[in-house]
């Protein structure tokens, strides 16, 4: 018996792993979370027991797969984009852990990756940035030592924040003097579901662009110059001269 952490993907039914995918048809015990994974990801699954978390507390989450262990039963815990980003996996785990059942964590496509693919744009680009930094904006959560939200934007590079829409304001308050005022910045509400929207524009705009749309939750603000900038060096990968292992 196994309990299964699969990442489900950002909302696109058809971003999910082939292997997460096989498990949720074959798992006699799936628990998701509905809030965040729609129903069309289930599709095709002979579970006999189907659970939405969304309804549970820890608790309860951690009896459903302890009573599933004792029938020898697999479960598959589904959660949005990848579970080991935002996806409190790290207390089931504790709890699987201490009780000895075992478990294992199927990657998925992350919400970060999908908002990437809707801006059409890389998020590493030479001479422009060669770091990603995912974060989150300090709220009911406080952030540890040394993860301020200002000490993480003073690296200018490309940025995104989670859990942040409702803050953005304050958000935009923090970038500015590290970013500058043109710098480039997205917000995407609910990427790769049917009513996936975005608002595009500059530090100095973004926050009349968002409110216009009404976007409180579910999205995912990207800041950074990649966003606009076409003005970067090319990779030596496929610079012609360049040799390698495959291209002496």
């Amino acid at each position: 018996m196994t309990v299964f952490f699969i990442g489900a993907g950002p909302g696109d039914p058809e971003l999910i792993t082939v292997k997460g995918q096989r498990l949720i048809h074959r798992c006699p015990v799936i628990i998701y979370a509905g809030s965040l994974v729609p129903a069309a990801v289930l599709e095709g699954h002979q579970a006999e027991q189907v659970v939405n978390s969304a309804e549970l507390h820890l608790e309860q989450i951690i009896e459903l797969m302890r009573a599933a262990h004792e029938k020898g039963q697999d479960v598959a815990r589904v959660h949005s984009g990848d579970p080991s980003l935002y996806g409190a996996i790290g207390e089931q785990i504790r709890c699987l852990r201490a009780r000895g059942i075992p478990f294992q964590i199927i990657p998925g496509v992350t919400a970060v990756a999908a908002c990437a693919a809707l801006l059409e744009t890389e998020l590493t680009l030479p001479d422009i940035a060669q770091s990603v930094i995912l974060t989150r904006y300090a709220d009911k959560t406080t952030m540890p030592a040394g993860e301020a939200f200002n000490s993480l934007a003073q690296h200018g590079t490309t940025m995104a924040i989670h859990l942040g829409v409702n803050h953005l304001e304050r958000i935009v308050t923090e970038l500015l003097p590290h970013y500058g005022a043109d710098c480039p910045i997205a917000v995407v509400h609910r990427a790769t579901w049917p009513d996936q929207d975005w608002a595009i524009g500059t530090l100095a705009d973004i926050a009349q662009k968002v409110a216009a749309k009404g976007f409180r939750r579910t999205a995912l603000i990207v800041v950074g110059r990649v966003l606009a900038s076409d003005s970067f060096s090319e990779s030596s990968l496929y610079r012609a001269g360049h040799a390698h292992l495959y291209r002496p």
